[in-house]
């Protein structure tokens, strides 16, 4: 956890003259030198825009001062340092997504909508993070960058593919951070390194400014080391973008208030229907897996078991969705730049460009049937719950993982609980859990709404959060 606290608490602190913006970056930045060599995080920094941006809201503040005005024109997130997953633009830098290729590729012309947003409410961007390349992979050992390395256990993998965006808050480098997540990519690293994470609805957040990966699913998101931060961040996020065809948000939700105690009209638990997914999500859990469900089910009060309708089939339709998209996106450059992709992904990359278009376009047919089935699940149900992971962080190099008796690849089997999720569009909070028999390593569990109820992840959140039973934990590298 970063020393000095939470979004939150480290907004709340500028505001109130005890600490300024340009005293967090420091200190950030100094947690970052300390750190980074080992976890390898961050593929670059953003320095003299950070210094810019610290400095204009501690300008902005002497100024409210003296006119005696609100402080809270600072904006929610005042002076906090954040980073994002390199697929994010950045004015005047190369968008990386992970790759050799994009190397070639002019410096951003503007920010990403998200980024703009969080400038808006006063955060300190201080760089790019390490990611799969073009956000295929969940482990993230990028092959040009090199791997990124868990926090709590650096022979383990960070998870992916917004591997780095989980590991810089899981190692107190930042408290807030932005990833994507197509079919797990905040859940699972958040789950690995122990942090908050939060997929929104689809359609919730604007893409734009940002690299693709499979765009008829893809989600922005943002992780954070306390789920109040987390709440600002999403709040910070949100705007409608008639600019961005997939953003379907008219409105915004906020929630920070409510998850802060601040607001009578935070949802509570009394009446609120709780499940626990079983069938196939047992299926797919290891005993740590199982322990942690186990626990937060105990916390909420629930004994409930829920059956979530064609999760297997729903996961088969999103690999052949995500391959067959990401084949056709770099198609020109499989031809012509082959040797220059990530070994772990290329032969993926080439398979899903030749599948038939008839497979896509059933795939397709089924999500709209599948989407269906699982809305009418929330007609009986307000939240349900599962385990984002089937087992704890494995070593950095993995192949095989054994999940109850069955040969599992290691790679592809960390999606095995989310890609059924995100293949809804259900928004998700990943709590950060600790069993008992991991080494000291964490596995998250995911707690998923109806499309547009964000409101009611996030109050099972703040109860698990408040019981002390999810929580970030101090890193030891």
């Amino acid at each position: 956890m970063n020393p000095l606290g939470d979004a939150a608490q480290m907004a709340a602190a500028v505001r109130q003259g005890e600490v300024s913006a340009r005293e967090l970056l420091t200190a950030s930045l100094a947690r970052m030198e300390a750190t980074d060599a080992r976890v390898n995080a961050f593929t670059n920094q953003t320095q003299d825009r950070a210094f810019a941006e610290a400095d204009a809201v501690d300008a902005r503040r002497s100024a409210l001062v003296k006119q005696g005005e609100s402080l809270d024109a600072l904006g929610a997130l005042a002076g906090v340092p954040y980073a994002v997953k390199n697929l994010y633009d950045i004015v005047g830098e190369v968008t990386l997504a992970g790759s050799v290729i994009n190397r070639s590729l002019p410096p951003a012309e503007a920010d990403a909508f998200l980024v703009k947003q969080m400038k808006a409410a006063g955060a300190v961007l201080v760089g790019a993070l390490n990611m799969d390349e073009y956000a295929y992979g969940f482990t993230t050992e990028n092959t040009h960058y090199g791997p990124c390395h868990n926090p709590h256990d650096l022979a383990r993998i960070s998870g992916g593919s917004s591997g780095g965006s989980a590991a810089a808050v899981a190692a107190g480098q930042v408290p807030l951070s932005l990833g994507s997540d197509t079919n797990g990519s905040i859940r699972v690293p958040a789950s690995l390194c122990g942090v908050w994470g939060l997929k929104p609805t689809f359609g919730r957040l604007s893409r734009r400014g940002t690299y693709p990966f499979v765009h008829s699913i893809d989600h922005l998101g943002p992780m954070a080391n306390s789920v109040a931060g987390l709440a600002l961040a999403y709040d910070a996020l949100q705007a409608p973008d008639a600019h961005d065809p997939g953003c379907h948000a008219l409105r915004v939700q906020p929630v920070a208030a409510m998850v802060q105690g601040a607001s009578p009209s935070l949802p509570g638990l009394k009446g609120m229907r709780i499940g626990v997914l079983n069938g196939y999500f047992d299926d797919h859990a290891s005993a740590a897996a199982r322990e942690v469900v186990a626990l937060a089910a105990s916390t909420l009060g629930t004994t409930a078991s829920v059956h979530w309708p064609d999760a297997g089939l729903a996961r088969a339709a999103a690999f052949i969705i995500t391959a067959s998209e990401g084949g056709s996106l770099h198609l020109d450059d499989l031809r012509t730049q082959l040797a220059s992709f990530e070994p772990l992904s290329v032969d993926r990359f080439i398979a899903g460009a030749l599948q038939p278009a008839d497979w896509y376009l059933r795939a397709q047919r089924f999500r709209r049937i599948y989407r269906d089935r699982i809305n009418a699940l929330f007609a009986d149900w307000d939240v349900l719950i599962t385990a984002a992971t089937p087992v704890s962080a494995p070593i950095i190099g993995t192949e095989w993982l054994d999940i109850n008796g069955t040969q599992q690849p290691c790679r592809a089997a960390m999606g095995l609980l989310t890609q059924p999720i995100s293949f809804a569009g259900c928004p998700v909070v990943t709590a950060p859990m600790w069993p008992s028999n991991t080494n000291g390593m964490p596995l998250g569990v995911q707690i998923i709404a109806a499309p547009w109820r964000e409101d009611l992840a996030f109050a099972v959140a703040r109860q698990l959060s408040d019981a002390g039973v999810a929580q970030v934990k101090p890193a030891a590298c």
